[in-house]
């Protein structure tokens, strides 16, 4: 599962922005764009991130998630079409197979909302496995 190996890099990346920064108290959310032909599950990425953020600044945030659709252009002709999973990289137009994908290769941050100030008190509610 590669999804957590990026969630790993995601919050390495976050909380060195964070330091960066200096008085960051806490993470709130982080957006990422993901491409649909990037090869990442969202939900197993939301599932490791969740992990990823557990001890550090944050720890509680949520990650959203941008799906970027693939699309190519043919190199043959003028056609640009949604090349969907599996791709379709012949053009629909010409039946060339000479595409160029535009998008849906993405992943990467886009934005971070964090907290600045005194610490705050932030203690979770057990989830009822613990209980």
């Amino acid at each position: 599962m590669h999804e957590m190996s990026i969630a790993m890099a995601v919050v390495g990346q976050v909380q060195e922005a964070a330091a960066k920064v200096g008085g960051v108290t806490a993470v709130t959310s982080v957006r990422l764009q993901v491409g649909e032909l990037a090869g990442v599950v969202p939900d197993a990425l939301a599932f490791c991130f969740e992990l990823a953020c557990a001890g550090t600044v944050l720890e509680g945030a949520e990650l959203i998630t941008e799906s970027v659709p693939g699309r190519a252009r043919c190199a043959s002709c003028p056609d640009e079409w949604a090349v969907g999973t599996p791709p379709q990289l012949c053009c629909p137009a010409c039946g060339q197979a000479t595409a160029g994908l535009l998008s849906g290769r993405e992943l990467q941050i886009t934005s971070v909302r964090w907290e600045d100030g005194p610490a705050r008190d932030r203690t979770r509610e057990p989830v009822s496995e613990e209980r």
